[in-house]
């Protein structure tokens, strides 16, 4: 299909570069998420054009992914990395180089679909000035987040309030599960609409791969009890539940235990630096002879730690989705989680793992234990945790209902559009002044001074 036939769509993901290398360290799972939408998004007949902010000046401005997908990197404030909490004061600049670069290209974007709320405020401005149909996904609630983390920034007045206008003025929020939709209704507004699609992972590269043929690529014992974290080292992660957890397993205390931590410290993180008081703890715990610390790990390399691991462990106080648990199970790793947000949609407890409420030590003990001591129930759980992936979060699925969200929203705005023309009393003309096409909705909240 030619780039003339494709209609164009925008993806705005503001401080998420879907360019970025992975194993670089401030790269997480919305920069992974924009990535794969808007390349599977491209296999589906669309022209997909990924917008984010520049943060390095040797950075290329447009990076094509493939004929048409592209990252378009807008300069808005210094090209330099700037802490999230103080990215809202460069959104005005944002959303003026945004439309700059649509004019200098002559495209029209009739669907903007915006990632997190920093982009989700260009959103709102660009359903205003152009009239466009706005999807948004969250990726992280401010609501949610400040509850888990016992704090609030001086930006969450502001955060808060711009979610909720959101929420109840796009033409659609995709919440990533279940969970995310209840939140929504119950925390943010009971207006607006709102869909479920989940979040995905590649699952050529995430498969099942020989538990064996892993741990000789990687040097591991074959006969040693391993358990796994990927993640930041960030509080909301627990990594200092999983440690307390592990030196109380029963496993631990049979010799042959390792705990492996694939992972890294935030550069740009505020305040101590988390890795330093992990493995301080780790000392205390006297658990330094049974922990490998990885750091960050590229995805060629981080299936076959995910197929070597007999469990993996993900003791989040807070997740809105849980990448790391479907990356797992896709590999057919059965995943112990924490009974928070979109790890009770992504792990079914008994089948592709457990859950356990957050902070508790015992229960994660007691779970990692369960898994690592009955072989014939954790080969069952390997099968069906990789199934429910293939057929639930494949990158192509997800893709299929976002095009098909889309398509609904763009009929519907059509379909508006004529009859707006077919009611409109024959005395007035559409080019006329007095002719108001679309109310103006206040974004009074999320201006800028």
């Amino acid at each position: 299909m030619s780039q003339l036939n494709r209609q164009p769509i925008a993806i705005i993901s503001d401080h998420a570069d879907p360019a970025a290398e992975v194993v670089k360290q401030d790269v997480g799972g919305q920069n992974v998420y924009v990535r794969n939408i808007g390349e599977a998004l491209a296999k589906l007949g669309w022209q997909v054009d990924m917008f984010t902010r520049k943060v390095n000046p040797n950075d290329a401005k447009i990076v094509q992914h493939s004929p048409h997908c592209r990252t378009i990197r807008l300069s808005a404030g210094p090209e330099e990395f700037i802490p999230k909490n103080e990215l809202f004061a460069y959104m005005p600049e944002f959303l003026e180089a945004f439309l700059k670069f649509q004019n200098k290209e002559g495209t029209n974007y009739p669907l903007v679909h915006t990632n997190y709320w920093l982009s989700g405020w260009v959103g709102l401005q660009l359903q205003e000035l152009r009239n466009i149909q706005l999807v948004h996904t969250h990726h992280s609630l401010g609501i949610v987040k400040y509850q888990a983390a016992g704090y609030q920034p001086p930006i969450a007045k502001t955060r808060l309030g711009i979610e909720k206008q959101i929420l109840e003025q796009a033409n659609c929020v995709v919440a990533t599960s279940p969970q995310e939709q209840e939140a929504l209704r119950k925390l943010v507004s009971e207006a607006g609409e709102i869909k479920v699609i989940s979040g995905g992972t590649d699952i050529s590269n995430f498969r099942l791969l020989s538990k064996t043929e892993a741990r000789l690529k990687l040097g591991f014992d074959q006969t040693e009890h391993i358990v796994l974290y990927v993640g930041r080292f960030d509080p909301r992660k627990g990594v200092e539940t999983l440690l307390q957890a592990c030196a109380n397993c029963q496993a631990k205390s049979l010799g042959n235990f390792r705990l492996v931590i694939a992972g890294g410290e935030d550069p740009h993180s505020e305040g101590d630096r988390e890795d330093e008081r992990i493995k301080l703890l780790a000392q205390k715990l006297e658990l330094t002879e049974n922990i490998l610390f990885t750091g960050r790990l590229n995805h060629d390399i981080l299936p076959f730690y995910y197929a070597a691991a007999d469990v993996c462990v993900v003791p989040s106080y807070y997740e809105p989705f849980g990448l790391v648990a479907i990356e797992a199970m896709a590999c057919g790793t059965p995943v112990v989680a924490s009974n928070v947000g979109g790890l009770k949609f992504t792990v079914i407890p008994e089948e592709t793992g457990l859950l356990v409420p957050p902070h508790d030590v015992a229960g994660f003990a007691a779970a990692i234990d369960r898994i690592l001591t009955d072989d014939v129930w954790a080969k069952k759980i390997r099968k069906q945790a990789s199934l429910r992936v293939r057929h639930n979060f494949s990158w192509a699925y997800v893709a299929g209902q976002l095009s098909d969200l889309y398509r609904c929203l763009l009929a519907r705005s059509i379909m508006n559009e004529q009859l707006w023309h077919l009611h409109l009393p024959t005395h007035w003309s559409t080019n006329a002044s007095n002719v108001e096409v679309s109310p103006v909705r206040s974004t009074k909240l999320g201006k800028v001074s």
